[in-house]
């Protein structure tokens, strides 16, 4: 009888402590996203700042140099032979070759900063970790700010690791009711996963050239109601027995010190949970790995069923 019952105690207490556990590092998972979301919009705000100074100036700076070339113009129409000290200085400034060059520096420069504008709007997107309202969000600036996060990753070439290749084939989507900072991190988890398994397979293999890594993003009204978000990788793939693993608390397939085991399981309770959604792991060994996320349009009513 006491055997019985210290052995009952034994297991509640042990279930207790695996509870613990799991608790504790959810809470640290998420202390660490909310983290990174407070330096990405600190890091945003200090770009926007000298940003919005750079490209609203550029339009006036346009506006000036256009009007000088104008000037210019107007006076060798009316000007036609200077006198010998400006002959000298049209050509040693090389000014035919300067007019023509210079509307295309403006250009130039305005893409540029137009390129700083998108990125400054896509980590403020991504920075939305810790909103805790549901909201009708773009599900696709969901996933772009999650790649930027992820690009140096992505296009990071160490011991001429070739740049991983993602191809989005992205659908018509609705807006979706949903708590984009939660999903942001569900992405992060899945993208990051799919990034390291792709390195993972390059060290494998003998011949990198061979090999070209692979991340296709294909977005979709799955049916009436509900959207579907499909994250395929072209790595090594996952054997069966491992599948229906992957979800579960604390297990993890790489090194100790490399991973929590937590971010497919917490991906989980976002999507399937939170979001009355479902999340499945489509994959076959040395055949890739897709995570399909299927969301509702509206989380509310299916929450709430």
């Amino acid at each position: 009888m006491l055997a019985a019952l210290a052995q009952s105690r034994s297991e509640e207490l042990e279930t207790a402590m695996l509870a613990l556990q799991k608790t504790q590092l959810q809470f640290i998972q998420a202390e660490k996203m909310s983290s990174l979301g407070q330096m990405v919009a600190g890091i945003a705000h200090e770009i926007n700042n000298p940003a919005n100074f750079i490209y609203g100036n550029l339009f006036h700076t346009e506006t000036y140099l256009r009007q000088l070339l104008e000037l210019i113009n107007i006076y060798q129409q009316h000007y036609p032979k200077p006198v010998l000290a400006v002959q000298a200085k049209v050509e040693s400034i090389e000014l035919v070759f300067l007019r023509e060059d210079l509307p295309k520096l403006l250009d130039s420069m305005q893409t540029g900063a137009k390129r700083i504008k998108n990125i400054v709007e896509s980590l403020r997107n991504f920075s939305r970790l810790d909103e805790a309202q549901l909201k009708a969000v773009d599900i696709h600036e969901g996933l772009n700010s999650t790649l930027l996060i992820l690009q140096n990753r992505i296009s990071y070439a160490q011991n001429n690791r070739p740049e991983i290749s993602v191809i989005k084939e992205y659908g018509n989507l609705p807006l979706v009711n949903c708590y984009p900072g939660q999903l942001n991190q569900v992405f992060f988890n899945i993208l990051a996963n799919a990034i390291d398994v792709l390195e993972e397979k390059l060290i494998d293999l003998k011949l990198k050239s061979s090999f070209t890594p692979l991340i296709r993003i294909r977005t979709t009204v799955h049916q009436i109601g509900w959207v579907s978000i499909q994250i395929f990788d072209n790595g090594s793939g996952i054997r069966e027995e491992v599948q229906n693993k992957i979800y579960d608390p604390f297990f993890t397939t790489k090194p100790v010190g490399q991973g929590t085991g937590l971010g497919l399981s917490i991906s989980y309770q976002i999507v399937v949970q939170t979001h009355g959604g479902r999340l499945n792991c489509i994959s076959a060994k040395g055949q890739g790995t897709t995570f399909q996320i299927e969301l509702p349009i509206d989380t509310l009513i299916h929450t709430s069923c």
